[in-house]
């Protein structure tokens, strides 16, 4: 089984960032990223468009995910 590489890894903990951070926004009308580096500084553009990038990487990797993780489950079917 494959495991998943370090641009997957960061990925995947900054679209959880971002996804955290959507949801206090719309919960609690509180945007965090905003909060520590300030509204529309240059650091939270970057945080952002990271977060951005991340999402679009995601979306055309994820059926590798999906593979990278199942044939530990097929290869335990077909032994049961």
């Amino acid at each position: 089984m494959k495991q998943l590489n370090t641009i997957d890894w960061v990925a995947l903990v900054l679209l959880i960032i971002g996804g955290i951070n959507w949801g206090l926004v719309g919960f609690f009308t509180f945007d965090l990223v905003a909060a520590i580096f300030g509204p529309l500084t240059a650091m939270s553009r970057i945080i952002y468009g990271l977060v951005g990038i991340s999402a679009v990487y995601v979306a055309f990797v994820s059926p590798a995910f999906s593979r990278k993780s199942a044939p530990k489950a097929r290869h335990a079917q077909q032994h049961a």
